[in-house]
């Protein structure tokens, strides 16, 4: 699997999004672009057009002027990691620009079209159980630790 730079940052600038988010008895608090590209290392100009994006795809609320700065459009536990990558980069899997149940294999390579689905499937039961609130808290599901725990997952 492969995540563009733009995914990338756009899963961090939430995960920092959540991290000063609202609680129970607060309301969000806005954090600038600079302060998110400050703490990610994360070029200003570029994390701009992300953040643009995920305003635009319902993912963060956004405020001009001196007590502006952006907060996550609805609570981190109930944003996915497959929703922002969706929203930066489209559909979680594709071939060729194509949806897999889209392609057309034919004889011995017929199968490569279940094999891309059933991937396409496995990254979904992942990155839709991750939440940024998740990430923002380093508790991540069960199911994600035991698979990263596994050493060849690092390899």
């Amino acid at each position: 699997m492969r995540l563009s730079a733009r995914v990338d940052y756009a899963l961090r600038a939430a995960a920092e999004l959540a991290a000063a988010g609202a609680g129970p008895d607060r309301p969000p608090t806005p954090v600038t672009a600079e302060q998110i590209a400050r703490a990610q290392e994360i070029p200003p100009k570029f994390l701009e057009s992300i953040l643009l994006q995920l305003r635009r795809g319902g993912i963060v609320h956004a405020q001009r002027g001196p007590d502006g700065g952006y907060w996550l459009a609805r609570p981190a536990p109930e944003i996915s990691l497959a929703e922002i990558i969706r929203v930066i980069d489209g559909p979680l899997a594709h071939v060729r620009g194509q949806r897999p149940e889209d392609l057309g294999y034919r004889g011995a390579a017929g199968a490569l079209q279940e094999v891309w689905i059933a991937l396409r499937a496995s990254e979904r039961q992942i990155l839709e159980l991750v939440t940024v609130a998740d990430v923002a808290a380093a508790t991540l599901p069960e199911r994600v630790r035991v698979l990263a725990a596994d050493p060849t997952a690092w390899s």
